[in-house]
């Protein structure tokens, strides 16, 4: 199953007064499984930025006039984001002002059927809050350090963690890393490969390694071991 996670910033909170998007993040998972499939743009709202929005994002009105605007790339956002569910923390919020940008270009609406939110989420799971994603963050345990300012990409990101400890996806992947490596004679197993983001520093120095050659070499030529150097 495909999904895409979604963030938003934009101008202020309402679209129906003006406001405008000003950059879009998205995460694909593909089985809950996030892929690294990404789409990130900031867009040209073509008006100012108020202070308060500014505040929030870091976004300024001189930085954003030299960037394309939702036309020029509604294209590829709507490829990229197909028919899949998509996942939005508070998602009417960022579904106003998608929609709002759809229409003003004269294209096709987001259906409501299709959001994810994990705000109703967090709020059925957890009887109290606090239901931000700095405060999901918390309650979970997941890093959001970097998280000085908001940003569309960054935070899809860290919502991408929050929606799965929400669906309690993380612990059935991690159950199956566990136990899904046994496969049968007869290849119907199941096989789950998580790779690491940074590969590990190697423990075996070079001299290591030369030690293991020359004590290989004392064990004759029909030894094992030399069909693995």
């Amino acid at each position: 199953m495909r999904e895409i996670v979604l963030d938003t910033e934009t101008t202020g909170l309402d679209p129906n007064q003006g406001h405008r998007l000003v950059e879009i993040g998205c995460i694909e998972l593909l089985n809950r499984i996030p892929t690294g499939a990404t789409f990130h743009a900031y867009l040209n709202p073509d008006r100012d930025m108020p202070a308060e929005a500014f505040a929030v994002h870091g976004l300024s009105a001189e930085f954003l006039k030299g960037h394309k605007r939702f036309g020029d790339i509604v294209d590829d956002f709507l490829a990229f984001i197909g028919d899949a569910p998509l996942v939005i923390h508070n998602a009417g919020f960022d579904h106003g002002f998608l929609c709002a940008e759809l229409k003003r270009l004269e294209r096709v609406l987001i259906a409501r059927e299709r959001l994810v939110d994990t705000l109703f989420l967090a709020r059925r799971k957890h009887s109290v809050g606090p239901y931000s994603l700095d405060a999901l963050c918390a309650r979970y345990g997941i890093d959001s350090s970097r998280r000085t300012k908001h940003g569309a990409l960054l935070d899809a990101e860290i919502l991408a963690e929050v929606y799965l400890e929400l669906i309690g996806a993380r612990q059935a992947q991690l159950g199956l890393a566990e136990s899904g490596a046994r496969r049968g004679n007869g290849g119907d197993g199941i096989v789950v490969r998580r790779e690491r983001a940074a590969a590990l520093a190697p423990r075996v120095s070079d001299a290591d390694r030369a030690a293991h050659r020359d004590f290989v070499a004392t064990l004759g030529e029909k030894a094992l071991w030399r069909d693995y150097l």
